[in-house]
């Protein structure tokens, strides 16, 4: 199934650390790896740490019905939940107040909190829904929920087991960063961090977030649409996709984006509208959550998000975004150097882009001012090979290069060539960082491929 997800479109494949063990989530990734070489294509991996997120225990079958006006007692017990009772890790849920209202799976369920009985919380069920084990929990409001202690465990995991990107998930504020940046350090890593915002308070700080997550942004909407007024989650989503935009950082638009998907094998024409809005909005990545983990259709699911999106970006208004994504105040050079060489494309109807990069930032600038063309990537590291699927347009191979500049670009040119990007004849733009100047992406140079 991996390896049909894969050849279905897929470009980054996320393993939740809040569902499963270490032992099991290390079976995933060699299987992804697996999957990757029987598709003759690799994905990155993004790993999304837990954060101080409440969840459910486990249901006895692993699953519970809740029916609308039935009661239902929370307990901070470690017992084994069903329809009457759901254990949640946390001692602070006997606390809650009558009259608050709970949210389960990511707000399908909702409750409303009648009064405390014997150490545990009785509430309504105000909106019934199908529950299963460790779904997360939801409380509007709420400032005394627990640390995201574990997330620098799994940060070890993370680096050891190769993973490509880092989601960093309940983040407030750009200093809820550091924690995670500094163990990575320390690990001597550069996992790109992703920065999750599903609080009212990150959406207000997403301009400070978007310069601090060096992986970019995600617009976790599933959280988001319970922390914030239901109305006010599209404009946010806009607001997100511009801040890492104008920072040239990767969006990811995520949570219900193909949600009837889980059990159909057609998505719902608003459901395709929302795909394409997030792609017009000029988002990166559009995320399947439900839909490829428990969902009845995954390589389907992919399938149509793959077709949704080939069928937009067409219309996309590229020579406006040139000029409107980013910060066009900035004074860094390899922004500006990075600018220019996409503007010459427009200018000179050149055939393709290609850009040589270790790190993976030359690429991320290019991909940030959205040429309309082919962006072909090429890093001697597989770290970043993988890490650069996550950006727009942009394919990356594994390859070394020479470091002099002719043969640099006589390199770039014969790859475009083998890679079906630019035929022989065609005019392509080259933009790299030359390491002996220090000076990032500081070389462009349109190319005649031989």
């Amino acid at each position: 199934m991996l390896a049909q997800l894969i050849e279905a479109g897929v470009d980054v494949l996320r393993l939740n650390f809040s569902h499963s063990d270490r032992e099991r989530h290390a079976r995933t990734i060699e299987s992804i790896r697996k999957a990757c070489e029987e598709a003759g294509r690799e994905v990155a991996i993004l790993g999304d740490l837990p954060g101080p997120k409440l969840r459910i225990g486990e249901l006895r079958d692993d699953v519970a019905e809740l029916e609308t006006g039935m009661h239902v007692k929370l307990t901070p017990q470690p017992v084994e939940g069903d329809r009457e009772t759901i254990p949640v890790a946390w001692p602070g849920v006997t606390s809650l107040r009558e009259d608050e209202l709970v949210y389960l799976a990511d707000g399908a369920i909702r409750l409303r909190v009648r009064e405390p009985e014997d150490g545990c919380v009785d509430c309504e069920v105000e909106v019934g829904g199908t529950l299963s084990s460790h779904k997360g929990m939801n409380i509007p409001g709420a400032d005394d929920l627990p640390t995201g202690g574990g997330d620098l465990a799994w940060v070890e995991f993370a680096v050891e087991h190769g993973i490509d990107l880092l989601a960093v998930s309940f983040v407030s504020t750009a200093d809820d960063l550091t924690p995670v940046m500094d163990r990575l350090q320390a690990l001597n890593s550069d996992i790109p961090l992703i920065a999750k915002i599903e609080k009212q308070q990150a959406a207000e700080n997403a301009e400070e977030i978007a310069r601090a997550a060096t992986g970019g942004l995600m617009v976790a909407r599933g959280d988001l649409g319970i922390e914030l007024p239901l109305a006010q989650v599209p404009v946010v989503q806009k607001r997100l996709i511009r801040a890492a935009g104008k920072r040239s950082k990767p969006a990811i638009t995520a949570t219900q984006m193909l949600a009837s998907m889980v059990n159909a094998r057609r998505p719902t024409r608003a459901e395709v509208t929302d795909v394409a809005n997030a792609i017009y909005d000029g988002t990166d990545a559009v995320m399947l959550s439900e839909e490829t983990a428990v969902g009845q259709h995954p390589a389907e699911a992919v399938r149509v998000m793959d077709q949704i999106a080939r069928a937009t970006e067409p219309d996309l208004p590229y020579g406006e975004w040139l000029f409107t994504r980013t910060d066009q105040a900035t004074q860094d050079i390899a922004d500006s150097v990075a600018q220019s060489a996409v503007g010459a494309v427009y200018r000179l109807n050149l055939a393709a882009m290609v850009v040589p990069t270790s790190s993976g930032r030359t690429a991320r600038l290019v991909a940030a001012h959205r040429p309309n063309v082919p962006v072909l990537a090429i890093s001697p590291r597989i770290e970043t090979v993988r890490r650069l699927n996550l950006l727009f347009g942009v394919t990356a191979v594994l390859s070394d290069y020479e470091t002099e500049v002719r043969s640099l670009l006589d390199d770039c040119a014969t790859l475009a060539a083998r890679h079906g990007i630019a035929r022989s004849g065609d005019l392509i733009a080259i933009t790299a960082g030359l390491p002996d100047q220090e000076l990032g992406t500081n070389l462009f140079e349109v190319h005649r491929v031989p």
